[in-house]
């Protein structure tokens, strides 16, 4: 496995970072235990997980699933590099009218320490604002996150879903404040969504962010079994038959390169300088060895102007890229 500093942090990452989404309603908790250790194994320190992952009815499920595997010793939690979010609703009845999702300092300390009850830790290497809140300011929010770090509950900021004005304006205040601000950004990013390029990339290069990609494989569209599985009528296979031509193509140049789509896909992502490690959030075990391979894989000159060219960017960051 490879590392990479996170951001301008001096904190080093595996080059890949296991997301446990699946972890609770998809994945069952003696599966995850064994992807967890699997991933330990492999050399990937780097988990990424959310206070509302398990589901609408069991918002903290995957947390508490992680504090178990955590209890079970074995320098586990030594080991990790834990990433959780803040911001949505974990229908908490005490929290009465402040309930809903947002980012105030309230919220940020009582769902703050819930994280940490469940996930069995006293502190949590990088916090992520799940969502931008408009309705807070930064001298609220840097102000909450600087307790919580003189409290050593964390040691690191990070941003998800942020625009690049966001980025700009948070890095803005954080310095005016004379604080490191975010170290990350977690933002979709793949072949088929490349509209980060334009701002949040650019953005996050400049302000110090290591970009953390996540649904790397636009949501199993970029998967080595996406075509096979058009049948089924939902929202995602009418997007797959949007895209059809595009998956043919580079399933055809995936087959030249004898390599799988999904490895592709995530190879591509990781090769961008602004990224730090796509999150991959397997289902099963077998997934999960089948991503180890993409640290292993260098796509070419040619090979990247081949998939420039199936699923075309921007081209240039903004304003060149629609501007002189």
């Amino acid at each position: 496995m490879k590392y990479s500093y996170l951001g301008k942090s001096g904190l080093k990452v595996s080059q890949l970072c296991l997301g446990t989404m699946n972890f609770g309603p998809e994945t069952e908790e003696k599966d995850a235990f064994r992807i967890m250790d699997a991933a330990l194994d492999a050399g990937i320190n780097f988990f990424d997980t959310a206070n509302v992952y398990g589901g609408q009815e069991r918002r903290g499920w995957t947390e508490e699933i992680i504090g178990r595997w955590f209890k079970q010793g074995g320098g586990r939690r030594e080991k990790v590099v834990l990433a959780t979010k803040v911001y949505g609703d974990m229908f908490d009845e005490h929290d009465g009218p402040n309930s809903g999702a947002g980012l105030s300092a309230y919220k940020i300390r009582r769902h703050l320490d819930g994280s940490l009850k469940r996930l069995q830790t006293d502190h949590i290497e990088l916090y992520q604002m799940h969502h931008v809140d408009r309705n807070v300011s930064w001298d609220e929010l840097w102000g909450a996150f600087e307790n919580a770090i003189g409290q050593g509950k964390i040691d690191y900021i990070g941003s998800s879903n942020f625009a690049g004005w966001h980025i700009a304006a948070a890095q803005a205040q954080a310095k005016a404040r004379n604080f490191l601000g975010l170290v990350s950004e977690q933002h979709l990013y793949n072949l088929l969504e490349r509209t980060p390029e334009l701002e949040v990339l650019p953005a996050s290069q400049e302000l110090g962010l290591g970009v953390i990609p996540w649904s790397p494989l636009a949501g199993g569209l970029l998967g080595r079994n996406a075509l096979a599985k058009s049948g089924v009528r939902s929202a995602r296979s009418a997007k797959l038959e949007q895209n059809r031509s595009k998956l043919e193509q580079f399933s055809a140049l995936c087959k030249e390169l004898g390599e799988h789509e999904d490895q592709v896909a995530l190879a591509w992502v990781l090769a961008n300088p602004a990224v730090t490690a796509p999150i991959i959030g397997p289902r099963t075990i077998q997934q999960f060895e089948d991503s180890l391979r993409v640290t292993e894989i260098e796509l070419d000159e040619d090979t990247l102007k081949k998939l420039d060219e199936i699923f075309p960017g921007p081209g240039r960051p903004a304003p060149e890229a629609y501007a002189w």
